[in-house]
């Protein structure tokens, strides 16, 4: 019961905490999307014609929407977490009685919640610029949570490695941004030469993005029991390494 108290404040606070600062949290993916819309939609989209079947503002919408929750996931238990290092909070919850895995739980969720409300609103926007139809509801929502999962312990990991505010933005400039970029957003892997379909498919966001795609559209470039189990395996990876990062005491004890 405890633990469940101990769990349930740290998420709360960290809710709190993005949504205190709206306009650098939730607002900016907002106008950011919006404007992928009219420069990729509404002006190259005419020019490119139907994708996989698809308008182009209709193809790229899930692409949108993962981009943003990858992004924002991640962005949010780094940042926090660190600050929590920078300023020294972290050791109040190391010597308190709470078990690591709470505080590793508390981060991460508060990273998915951070995630999933940017999504919806991301969402409402593209309602916008065309028309929304989920074909398979709950591969949708099961791939967009287990994404958020995943980044927000991406992001609680290099927390961990940080040891100053530059160090939290070297992997979201060099590795998520063109990875999510080189992910399919904008375009179909069948568009690619042979070469470069089988060098995009080691790329983990491209299974993230169609497994979304297809629980949106009915259609993806991936097989969805792949990508699904590929995301699950990652999570599941990815919070055993942060868990015994945090047993060991790397970044958090000197």
């Amino acid at each position: 019961m405890n633990n469940h108290i101990t769990l349930t404040t740290i998420i709360i606070r960290e809710v709190l905490r993005f949504s205190r600062i709206w306009l650098q949290t939730l607002l900016p993916p907002m106008v950011v999307t919006s404007l992928y819309f009219i420069i990729f939609g509404n002006l190259i989209g005419p020019c490119i014609g139907q994708m996989d079947g698809f308008s182009y503002n209709e193809f790229i919408m899930p692409g949108l929407v993962m981009m943003a929750v990858i992004t924002n996931s991640y962005s949010n238990v780094v940042s926090s977490f660190y600050s929590s290092k920078f300023h020294r909070n972290i050791e109040e919850m190391l010597v308190s009685p709470m078990p690591n895995y709470i505080i590793l739980l508390g981060y991460t969720l508060g990273g998915v919640a951070r995630g999933l409300m940017v999504g919806v609103l991301v969402t409402v926007v593209a309602l916008f610029f065309t028309d929304l139809k989920i074909e398979h509801p709950w591969i949708t929502i099961t791939i967009v949570f287990l994404t958020a999962m995943l980044f927000s312990l991406g992001g609680f990991i290099n927390a961990l490695f940080a040891k100053s505010f530059d160090d939290i933005s070297i992997v979201p400039t060099f590795v998520l941004t063109p990875l999510t970029y080189l992910g399919g957003v904008f375009y179909s892997i069948d568009m690619l030469s042979s070469f470069w379909r089988q060098v995009s498919l080691a790329n983990p966001i491209l299974y993230m993005v169609n497994g979304f795609r297809y629980g949106i559209l009915g259609a993806s470039d991936i097989d969805i029991a792949t990508a699904i189990g590929l995301i699950l395996v990652m999570v599941v990876a990815t919070f055993g390494v942060a868990l015994l990062l945090m047993e060991r005491g790397v970044g958090i004890r000197s």
